[in-house]
Formats: C-alpha cells, structure tokens, sequence
C-alpha cells in the first residue's frame, strides 16, 4: 500500500426525516462506492474510508479504513440533526487519524470531505462550521438534499455547496456515482509522475444533472 494516503470522509445525516427509502439509499450507495473504488488500481492503492453519521448526536461509524478492509455497519434513520456535533467530530477525527507532515517524513494527502443532510440542524452549529472552513483540513463538498436542507448553513462550513432537491433511490444513486469519480480521478492525480498534493483546487468532476451548484 502506499505510504501516503489519500484519507475521505462521508458524514451522512441519519435523522428521522431520512427514514425509509432515503436511508437505505444511503446504505445501499456506500456500497455501492465502496464496490467502484475496489475495481480501480490507484483507489485501491491509496484511499482510506471514514464514515461518520449524525442524528441526534455523531459517531463515527467506520474510522479511517483501507478499502479492502472497509466494511460499512447497519445504519437506521431516526432522531434529529445534531450537525454541529458531527463538525466537531470530523475535526477530531482528522486531527487523531490524518498523518502531518514533518521532517522526517510526509504526511497524508489532503482529505475529501463529504457532506449530505436533508435538515436543519438542531444543535449548536456555528461555531463549528467556521472553525471547520476556517482550518480548511481538506476539500469539503457539501449536499443539501430535499426541500428542508439548508444550503445557508452549509456554505458557513464551504464554499462548495450542491443541492439535490430529488431524494429518490436514483438521485442517490448518482450521487454516490459521482462521489467514486471524484475520489477517483483524485487518487489517479496522486499516482502520476511529478504529481503534486491534491489542494482545494483540485478539479472534480462535474455532479449528475439532477445537482445544481449552489451559487
């Protein structure tokens, strides 16, 4: 494996507006992604896995993983948007599992970061939403899903924010579809010749038709 990882980070929000079809959307799309990735050589050489879930309060429910050993757990749908908390949470997360780079060796490439709810947030989440665009400790890619998301809230963590406003199986479908090319064309730019670190301007593809950019 490579020595230099290129960590990603999934926040999903799992509260009870996510019950039913959208949360075994979720589920199913997670495989899904995590199956794409396992059939390209330069994923699988340097992506690692994180899955963090956030309703009433955030856990992360797969720390930082290789891909052949991710394996994602049961994920249900219920209480309310604990948002703040899971910035929080992801911020730790990095901070303990992201390797720095020092003098004597080179850290891990810049983290993917990706976020989807479908709600406002019920929490305390100001504060950590800037301290997490403040510190920018990767590329952050926020979704705000259905009628009820708040696209406000989101750009106060990054400026990259999409909406989806179609919750259906497909919508999420292709959602996560264009999740694995975007971790895929990154690790591919990290396993080419002279190739530099990955910063936030990378270029990712662009998202399904059904996903418009947030002004």
């Amino acid at each position: 494996m490579s020595l230099r990882r290129l960590p990603v980070y999934i926040l999903a929000d799992c509260s009870g507006s996510m019950n039913g079809s959208p949360i075994e959307s979720v589920k199913s799309g997670i495989r899904a992604l995590h199956s794409e990735l396992m059939g390209d050589p330069s994923a699988v050489e340097s992506t690692y896995l994180s899955v963090i879930t956030f309703d009433s309060n955030a856990q992360q429910i797969v720390p930082l993983t290789e891909l052949s050993q991710f394996s994602l757990p049961d994920i249900r749908a219920g209480g309310t948007t604990a948002f703040g908390a899971a910035i929080k949470l992801l911020i730790d997360c990095i901070d303990r599992e992201v390797k720095k780079t020092t003098p004597e060796q080179k850290g891990d490439w810049k983290p993917l970061i990706f976020i989807f709810t479908d709600g406002e947030p019920t929490d305390r989440w100001d504060q950590p939403a800037d301290e997490l665009k403040a510190k920018r400790p990767g590329n952050t890619i926020a979704v705000a899903c259905g009628d009820r998301a708040n696209p406000a809230a989101l750009k106060r963590v990054t400026d990259n924010v999409l909406i989806m406003k179609d919750m259906s199986p497909d919508a999420f479908k292709q959602f996560f579809k264009w999740v694995s090319a975007s971790i895929k064309q990154t690790s591919q730019k990290i396993g080419a010749p002279a190739s530099a670190a990955p910063t936030d301007g990378v270029a990712l593809p662009p998202p399904p038709p059904q996903i418009i950019i947030h002004p």
